[in-house]
């Protein structure tokens, strides 16, 4: 069978200088073998696939395959998502739009030309002194180097690490084989055009461009503890050569993570 197929890049207004997303519509009558299959071949960190929602809440239901897993949630699937389904049409019921997923719904709106979704509640927690050896370690780097770390993502699990500057966030030469399971986020501030500057490590897959789920947890910390102002920006992808900018926004109890999307790839796929 065919199906409508788009390829979006997120958390930029440039082509090719975010995170891609693959994204196959109207996906109901495929198995969950066959997704898993064609993200596997996709070879993108995630891959998303539209369905009809099963909570009558919702405008549309997504599931997001990595090439080897299914994630409950992740923030640029979310976005990329959103984006493709509205460009092929889709009419949110309410003023918000509300995806299903597994970890529940989320609720996405539009605002200054771009889209944001409210991200799911996360437990923050200090990591212990054992945790930070591992992630120092990990990251080649002194652990005094590292002004705090914490889990800032339960699913999707990330640590995130405080450094004192943009440089040294980009002078990070990971291990990733000393990470084992960890999934590590690190954070600086910075000066101009953003006011901090992400990497995301994943073992497995290496380098994340622009990752939302670690910058919901990081806005929450941040600006949680005084850090980060209730509004902000947030580059990502730099060491990669991308330009990615996340747009990061308290409101009342809701941190809403935003960042543009462009379509780059539609056609159709054959499964």
């Amino acid at each position: 069978m065919q199906y409508k197929f788009s390829q979006v890049d997120v958390f930029t207004a440039v082509p090719y200088k975010g995170n891609p997303l693959a994204v196959v519509h109207g996906a109901d009558a495929l198995s969950d073998a066959q997704m898993a299959a064609f993200a596997n071949w996709t070879n993108l960190s995630e891959t998303a696939f539209l369905l009809q929602p099963t909570d009558g809440k919702a405008d549309y239901r997504v599931r997001i395959f990595t090439p080897t897993d299914e994630l409950p949630f992740a923030g640029h699937p979310t976005l990329g998502a959103c984006h493709a389904w509205l460009a092929a049409g889709g009419r949110p019921k309410g003023a918000e739009i509300v995806q299903q997923c597994e970890i529940g719904l989320i609720r996405v709106r539009r605002k200054e030309g771009r889209l944001a979704f409210a991200a799911p509640p996360a437990t923050l927690v200090e990591v212990d002194a054992a945790t930070l050896a591992r992630v120092a370690a990990s990251l080649r780097v002194d652990p005094a180097a590292i002004l705090v770390a914490q889990h800032v993502s339960q699913k999707p699990a990330w640590i995130a690490a405080l450094f004192a500057s943009r440089e040294e966030v980009l002078a990070l030469q990971p291990d990733f084989a000393a990470m084992g399971e960890m999934k590590i986020g690190a954070v600086g501030p910075a000066q101009g055009e953003t006011d901090f500057e992400v990497r995301g490590f994943v073992p497995g897959l290496g380098e994340d461009p622009v990752t939302g789920s670690l910058n919901a947890g990081l806005a929450r910390w941040l600006i949680g503890t005084g850090r980060a102002p209730a509004r902000y920006t947030a580059a990502q992808g730099t060491a990669l050569g991308r330009a990615g900018r996340i747009y990061l926004e308290q409101e009342g109890a809701d941190i809403w993570v935003g960042g543009d999307c462009v379509t780059c790839i539609t056609g159709d796929v054959v499964m």
